[in-house]
């Protein structure tokens, strides 16, 4: 027998071992407490030892909306040792995120994205209430959204769209690859936004590789996890899916490194030299700075990077290829569009920033394909942290793991009494 087979056989063992006391002590609660369990929200009922993961088969989204249309828009699940709350409606959403925002500022963080301690100082998983989140979060808006860092960068993006658009004219009456030129496009603009360099060649493989690298991300830490199903299991790792996710990050954290790196070695050399061979700041600049004044640790340049590349080109990207998609299959919508682009622009070959205020019909496309087809169907799942929080009339325990059903909540008829489940953008009448 091989060493993988024995530890299969002592975890199987001592998760045996661990149900029947969890149980144990989980059914002497409620007979000590009936009121517990009848303040939960309503919910298909668990089996012992893995709750409901039978009821979760196929597509999460799909599988929890229809979950929800059976037990109410607020529902309550068992997911082996983890109590969960699922939010599917727009009224839910809005009272859990209004009137209780203080109480759901964590995260409730998968193991996988603790690989290489991303998440403990990430600014996509920290809690809203830490410190940290509350200064990476700044930094980033400083620098990027407010409008004197969105008007700096204007001509950036403006040239990146002209370059993406000029990619597809040249394979015009050609077969092309829309998701492919599109992700290299997008990738390249907040590249260049942040960095000043262009990090792949548009629709080239390299673009792919990257992408795929990303999307095995997201989908490792979408899938069912024991660690996290039965968290006294973490340090185990038992799937692998953390050793995994922490090769898969490397990846990408090498090929940052080195862009810091360069940038650094030039901000020395400027220095030293007393001459600025750059004439324009960027992102990355400004994130230097603050290293070498003290005020942020040269990782986190590294991992606020990740986190801007890797939640801006794949969000853009897929958004654009719905679209597409949603165009094709209607075109007297695409015909629409087409002819207000025409009106506003007639002779101009691109499109500038400001043309869009006087586009509305291509806005409400846009938004059409974000709220049929959102980038993440189900948000990144947020964690009560303390008593008091009451959804729909139904309690929310502490600890409970909270997630918002995105893709159930934008096709929620009491919001959308228009065909919510089609793609109807609004003419403004």
């Amino acid at each position: 027998m091989d060493i993988d087979s024995e530890l299969w056989i002592l975890g199987a063992i001592t998760l045996a071992v661990a149900f029947t006391i969890y149980y144990q002590q989980y059914h002497n609660i409620l007979r000590r407490d009936p009121s517990a369990a009848r303040q939960l929200p309503p919910g298909p009922r668990p089996l012992p030892l893995i709750g409901n993961l039978l009821d979760l088969r196929g597509n999460l989204h799909h599988t929890l909306a229809r979950l929800a249309r059976v037990h109410g828009p607020v529902m309550h699940l068992k997911l082996g040792l983890t109590t969960a709350v699922v939010i599917s409606s727009c009224d839910a959403a809005r009272e859990a995120f209004t009137r209780h925002d203080r109480r759901l500022p964590a995260r409730a963080v998968p193991d996988t994205s603790n690989a290489l301690g991303f998440a403990g100082r990430s600014v996509v998983w920290l809690p809203s209430s830490d410190p940290r989140w509350k200064t990476l979060r700044g930094v980033v808006v400083s620098h990027l959204f407010t409008p004197r860092g969105l008007a700096s960068t204007r001509g950036v993006r403006e040239r990146k769209v002209r370059e993406l658009v000029g990619y597809f004219r040249d394979r015009a009456g050609r077969e092309v690859d829309v998701g492919q030129g599109v992700y290299g496009g997008v990738l390249n603009l907040v590249s260049s936004v942040v960095c000043s360099v262009d990090v792949v060649e548009a629709g080239a493989e390299s673009a792919t590789g990257l992408r795929t690298i990303v999307e095995d991300l997201v989908e490792l830490i979408a899938k069912p996890n024991v660690s996290d199903l039965f968290p006294f299991l973490r340090p185990l790792d038992l799937q692998g899916r953390r050793r995994f996710a922490a090769k898969h990050m490397q990846k990408i954290f090498s090929v940052l490194d080195e862009i810091v790196d360069r940038r650094s070695a030039e901000m020395t050399v400027t220095r030293s030299s007393s001459k600025d061979s750059r004439q324009n700041t960027d992102f990355l600049d400004a994130l230097l700075e603050l290293v070498s004044t003290g005020k942020m640790a040269r990782d986190n340049v590294t991992l606020i990077l990740f986190d801007v590349f890797t939640a801006g080109s794949d969000t853009m990207a897929i958004t654009v290829e719905w679209a597409m998609a949603e165009l094709l299959r209607n075109p007297s919508i695409m015909d629409k569009a087409r002819a207000e682009i025409k009106g506003v622009l007639g002779d101009k070959e691109t499109i500038e920033e400001p043309d869009a205020a006087s586009l509305p019909y291509l806005q409400a496309v846009v938004k059409e394909a974000m709220r049929l087809h959102p980038v993440v169907p189900i948000m990144l799942p947020h964690q009560a942290v303390d008593d008091g929080v009451e959804v729909g009339g139904y309690a929310v325990p502490k600890g409970a793991t909270v997630i918002f059903n995105v893709w159930a909540i934008m096709r929620d008829p009491a919001a959308w009494d228009d065909r919510p489940d089609e793609f109807v953008p609004s003419d403004g009448s």
